[in-house]
């Protein structure tokens, strides 16, 4: 099942195209944008999140155009994790998580039992109970990753978009904080487009590749597809082998 659709998407900016004549289906599950810095990734995020506008071509999501979707009903049904998060000086775990329901009740709204209940359980699910009185700031890195997922699952979103959310984290917290997404989307009937740098982490967690080179696809399709030194090659300009390891195999540089 279709989530977004592209047609001829371009996005410009002073003398340079970021995003080129993109033409593309991005589908329900997992998606994992790759490629090397400044392929345009962000940049694609960015514009299915609504953040910015493309300088030309017209993207749809869930069926529809996204300049006919009215601000509210997008920021219910979507939620955007941007790769540098605001600050959380002074913000409890429950707090941070209860900025999810803003969508629902507007900044002075006050929040109802099915509010906090959303709240409770999105925390739950994040693993997160024991820490809800905790400052965010005092948690670890995976532990605030986990808060800022609680946080877009309080919001009640079929779709969650996150740029590099695992790029700050040691390797057990990138699995700790991948795995918890790969599980709530596949529990919950959600679905997530992720920016990620570490391809064996891609190849593991995600259902669906996109691989963008200089603002245009080079690689679109399963998650597998990745498994190939020719397409790694042509997305990242390094030879590479594939290992065969369990739980998934392994991509290392030659």
């Amino acid at each position: 099942m279709t989530l977004f659709s592209l047609n001829n998407v371009c996005f410009d900016v002073p003398n340079r195209r970021l995003v080129d004549r993109l033409t593309l289906s991005v589908e329900t599950g997992i998606t994992a944008l790759v490629g090397r810095n400044g392929s345009g990734k962000s940049t694609l995020l960015k514009m299915l999140a609504a953040q910015t506008r493309p300088s030309s071509g017209a993207i749809q999501y869930a069926d529809k155009d996204l300049r006919d979707w009215k601000a509210k009903d997008f920021a219910r049904d979507l939620a955007f994790l941007p790769q540098v998060t605001p600050a959380t000086e002074g913000l409890l775990l429950s707090e941070l998580v209860a900025l999810g329901r803003y969508p629902w009740r507007g900044a002075l709204g006050r929040l109802g039992p099915e509010d906090q209940s959303l709240i409770d359980a999105a925390i739950a699910r994040c693993g997160l109970t024991d820490k809800r009185d905790q400052l965010v700031d005092t948690m670890s890195g995976g532990e605030k990753q986990r808060g800022w997922i609680a946080m877009m699952l309080a919001q009640s979103a079929r779709t969650l978009l996150l740029d590099e959310p695992i790029s700050a984290l040691d390797v057990a917290h990138q699995i700790e904080v991948l795995g918890l997404l790969r599980e709530t989307v596949h529990t919950g009937a959600l679905s997530a487009v992720v920016v990620l740098h570490d391809v064996n982490m891609a190849v593991r967690f995600c259902d669906h590749v996109i691989a963008l080179d200089a603002g245009r696809v080079v690689l679109e399709g399963g998650v597998k597809e990745l498994l190939s030194p020719e397409a790694l090659q042509r997305i990242y300009g390094v030879p590479m082998q594939v290992i065969n390891a369990q739980p998934s195999p392994v991509v290392h540089p030659l």
